[in-house]
């Protein structure tokens, strides 16, 4: 079974995760407030939110008045994710995360959850996401390390690590951790949870 296969497979479902569908106004309100102090300040931006899913963080940004390109490689979550926008001022593309069908340049905001980690070559694929971006444009990627058996994830340590190889392409890092931060999964979390913004 494919990636794109497997995908499809968890739609109906995933936005039952607490996490991922938002649908508790108290996680909701989490995510929302996030976002807030990650993505510019000023609205009418371009986001690109890439392994967009079900569209739960590319809503939030087109409520606050962002233009939302989302990207995913399962029709079926992008079909959940057109019917969740309808109306918005967005759209969404069947492809690849690693090599998105948009062109370079073009966004300002390029928004990026739990996907990093499963590509095969994070470095590569993070020196053309910043690529994306227009001048002064940041990279918001929200990543962790999975699981306490076989745990699976990139450590904030090395992510940190492959962005501040990319200099000049990237001026800035900055780190937030977000296990302590209960709202924003349903409840209590025991594994490393984070988000980085890279500035260009």
């Amino acid at each position: 079974m494919s990636t794109s296969d497997m995908w499809d497979e968890a739609a109906a479902a995933f936005d039952d995760e607490p996490d991922h569908g938002l649908r508790d106004p108290d996680v909701r309100a989490a995510w929302a407030d996030r976002l807030d102090s990650w993505l510019p300040v000023a609205a009418g931006g371009a986001l690109l939110d890439l392994g967009c899913g079900t569209g739960s963080l590319s809503l939030l940004a087109a409520e606050r008045g962002h233009r939302v390109t989302g990207v995913d490689s399962a029709p079926r979550m992008l079909e959940l994710a057109r019917r969740k926008l309808a109306g918005r001022n967005a759209e969404f593309h069947l492809g690849d995360a690693a090599a998105p069908p948009v062109p370079p340049h073009a966004y300002d905001v390029v928004l990026v959850r739990h996907v990093l980690w499963a590509l095969p070559d994070p470095e590569d694929v993070l020196r053309h996401w910043l690529t994306l971006l227009r001048p002064a444009g940041r990279l918001v990627l929200i990543e962790g390390v999975w699981g306490e058996l076989n745990p699976v994830g990139i450590p904030a340590d090395r992510l940190l690590g492959v962005l501040g190889s990319l200099a000049p392409l990237v001026r800035e890092v900055r780190h937030t951790p977000l296990s302590q931060d209960a709202r924003l999964w349903g409840g209590p979390v025991r594994d490393e949870r984070y988000a980085v913004v890279a500035l260009s």
